[in-house]
């Protein structure tokens, strides 16, 4: 293992661009970031749907190394955090270690030289050191798995996969699913289209939204006066942490956010009667990841907006049909259905030392060292991987410390001059604690995108962000060299 080691990262949204990062703040500069798309992002760059939007406050939504006093909003769309991950990878000089347009296939680890050959489609393949996945957990649009799907007749698109050049104006839109992305999007969407039916099959707990639009004044005080911007994160770090400590330590908390919710959800449906009782969630709040929003639920009260809650039978060339029997007629087919956040690394094929594949060792659902080390895939580190996801915070809070951790790894592996991996015994313990704690969860209680279908709760770290940065320090007693 060289002193500086070449080291290849997949993917370039926040959790690639903060391993680069630190990795180059420590003298790492062998590096090459592969991107599949032609631009940096992640889902930022993917997530063009009308409305857009973050719902963590940007001031927290953003490195701590590098604040921006120019947030447009505290909530900002999608356009200005693309701009500020721009700006990142030029502050920090990381254009040069580009690879646009580079699809991984899949990457396989040699016992003889202790590398790792990433397979590039249509490409030669590249033979580093380390390897360090950065692709995410909310990548991979997923479909719900309804017959005749494919027999649509009319345009049909995913939200992650917008087609702006279909016209909504005048048309009969269906939209399939209410989570994140439809709350953004419905309001949006609604005022142009004829009418919009909302497939709903879970309603979300939906609590107000407590944006504003920054003005030159806050600029320039933010700009002047960092200490002020400093505020404004640390207050939301609070607020979104907050959510986390309800869900994980508070009930009585959790009964307050819940009453806050109803509030909110029933003064914004008044007008239409019996609309609130369509979308009040039936489960334990906080078991899905509770919605901030200003404008969804007016949206659902205009006259040209109809909740269907039926079950969904089938699509048909001309439209969509209910258990009920009705068939809702349809120009266009939009799917909210989410992300396939459980399938971590798919479709890549990555092949330890012995053959065998990651997705074979994680046939019973993922697992990983802090979300970042396998046992058995030496020098392969995972940014966002299993169980970092948090139901209340930013994920960047989180991949900074992962970023931290790679850091030490890294450092440590080109100290010893051999390839690291986490000791399996260390891992299993680990994951034991983890697994322990979140069959009591909050998250445990309802069908969500966290769990997988025999209900192994992949995704969420099951206390607080802060538990998660102390805790996820780079121990060499963790780790065994591998000769």
């Amino acid at each position: 293992m060289p002193a500086n080691p070449s080291i290849a990262i997949i993917g370039t949204g926040f959790g690639g661009l903060a391993a680069a990062i630190e990795l180059k703040k420590r003298g790492f500069h062998d590096l090459v970031l592969l991107e599949k798309a032609d631009d940096v992002g992640g889902v930022w760059r993917e997530n063009t749907y009308p409305g857009a939007a973050c719902d963590v406050p940007s001031p927290f939504y953003s490195y701590s190394f590098e604040p921006n006093p120019r947030w447009p909003h505290r909530f900002s769309r999608q356009p200005a955090i693309l701009d500020y991950i721009h700006h990142v990878v030029d502050k920090y000089d990381l254009r040069r270690h580009l690879r646009l347009g580079t699809e991984v296939l899949g990457s396989s680890y040699d016992a003889a030289t202790g590398r790792w050959t990433v397979e590039i489609d249509g490409g030669e393949p590249i033979e580093v050191d380390v390897l360090v996945s950065a692709v995410g957990q909310l990548s991979r649009p997923a479909y719900a798995d309804i017959p005749g799907r494919e027999t649509f007749a009319g345009e049909s698109f995913h939200s992650a996969e917008w087609n702006h050049d279909v016209d909504l104006t005048g048309k009969r839109v269906s939209v399939i699913g209410t989570g994140a992305s439809a709350i953004q999007f419905v309001p949006h969407i609604r005022q142009d289209a004829a009418h919009v039916t909302l497939f709903q099959r879970s309603a979300p707990y939906i609590i107000p939204r407590m944006d504003r639009e920054f003005s030159a004044t806050h600029h320039k005080v933010f700009e002047k006066v960092p200490a002020t911007e400093l505020a404004e994160r640390g207050t939301w770090y609070g607020v979104v942490e907050g959510l986390s400590v309800a869900w994980v330590y508070s009930k009585p908390l959790s009964r307050v956010l819940k009453r806050v919710s109803k509030f909110h959800m029933r003064r914004q449906t008044k007008s239409r009667p019996g609309l609130f009782e369509k979308v009040w969630p039936d489960y334990p709040i906080g078991c899905k990841r509770i919605l901030f929003s200003n404008d969804y639920l007016p949206a659902l009260a205009q006259p040209n907006v109809d909740v269907v809650t039926e079950a969904i039978t089938a699509i048909t060339p001309t439209g969509v049909t209910t258990a009920d029997g009705r068939e809702h007629e349809t120009d266009v087919l939009v799917w909210g259905t989410g992300f396939k956040a459980t399938e971590f690394l798919a479709p890549m094929r990555i092949e330890g030392p012995d053959g065998v594949s990651l997705a074979d060792a994680w046939a019973t659902g993922a697992h990983a060292y802090y979300g970042m080390t396998v046992p058995g895939f030496p020098n392969l580190c995972v940014m966002y991987g299993p169980n970092t996801n948090t139901g209340g915070g930013s994920i960047i809070y989180f991949l900074e410390a992962q970023a931290d951790h790679l850091g030490d790894y890294v450092e440590h592996l080109a100290t010893t001059g051999a390839p690291l991996q986490v000791r399996a015994d260390v891992e299993a313990a680990y994951d034991d604690r983890v697994q322990q704690e979140l069959r009591g969860s909050v998250w445990s209680q309802c069908a969500s995108w966290y769990r997988q279908a025999d209900g192994r709760i992949t995704t969420n770290w099951p206390w607080l962000g802060v538990q998660y940065r102390r805790q996820a320090r780079f121990d060499p007693a963790d780790y065994e060299s591998v000769h």
